[in-house]
């Protein structure tokens, strides 16, 4: 005689743990428990103020209950709390494919090496904060002795822009009292070039400066006062400047400021540029 062979059961598959749908699922039950409790205080609040009624609803339910058992005599309330469990559960899973069908995937965007001052990373999506690079120098050598005395104004005033002054102006002309450009540094002092673009062999003596050093200080308020010369000073002239606080620039230190690698006039130290 032949056994019949029993049906295996199929392997319960064990979903993997998700915290936004285990989150959902125990939201949904709160709700479920809150409507039940809502329910519960509403039938007790009845229950005070309309006797009769609550007779009348048990006596229902009563009846209901026998003739669901008559008809179906294996319901018990095991089953029915797993039946609304697995509900409840299939309206979580459903709950979590809508808000992921719903949430839009994040943007990624690459960012170009060298994009705002930064560089890349291991991450190319990601830009490391990196320090700005000083603006360049220009190191283009200018032949200060072949400009014109207007054109040597205006480039000594370009090297006071590019070196951070403001309020750069060329003042030089009729009248000028000797000062030819005048700026603001970046701190606040008050800046007074005069230009003397002299060839080699015409040096700038001590009755320039004194011309210069009796006007800088009382009539334009400098708190810097600089002589700039595309030749030399004479050695009165630089004694006279030592003694008044004049700034003088001969054209190598000239050559050195424009390269970037000397002082700016504001930094130096009197007659020592």
């Amino acid at each position: 005689m032949a056994v019949p062979a029993r049906a295996r059961r199929t392997a319960r598959r064990f979903r993997r743990f998700e915290l936004r749908a285990t989150a959902l699922y125990f939201a949904l039950l709160a709700v479920i428990l809150a409507l039940v409790g809502a329910a519960a205080r509403t039938a007790a609040a009845a229950a005070v103020h309309r006797p009769a009624w609550v007779v009348v609803l048990v006596l229902v339910g009563v009846g209901a209950v026998m003739a669901g058992c008559r008809g179906k005599r294996h319901i018990s309330a095991a089953r029915i709390a797993r039946r609304a469990a697995v509900a409840l559960d299939e309206a979580t899973q459903t709950a979590v494919e809508a808000l992921d069908a719903a949430s839009p995937a994040p943007a990624v965007g690459l960012v170009p090496a060298g994009a705002c001052g930064g560089r890349l990373g291991t991450d190319p999506t990601v830009l490391l904060p990196e320090t700005m690079p000083e603006a360049p120098v220009d190191t283009v050598e200018i032949a200060y002795e072949a400009l014109d005395p207007d054109e040597f104004e205006q480039a000594v005033a370009e090297l006071c822009r590019r070196d951070g002054c403001l309020d750069v102006d060329v003042v030089g002309g009729a009248g000028d009292l000797g000062a030819d450009v005048v700026a603001r540094t970046s701190d606040g002092r008050s800046v007074v070039i005069q230009c003397k673009r002299y060839r080699d062999g015409n040096r700038v003596g001590s009755q320039d400066l004194q011309r210069f050093g009796g006007t800088c200080f009382t009539l334009h308020g400098a708190d810097v006062a600089v002589v700039v010369t595309t030749s030399d000073f004479t050695a009165p002239a630089l004694d006279y400047a030592e003694q008044c606080g004049i700034v003088c620039v001969d054209g190598p230190q000239l050559r050195r400021w424009q390269e970037g690698a000397g002082p700016r006039p504001w930094e130096a130290q009197p007659s020592a540029a």
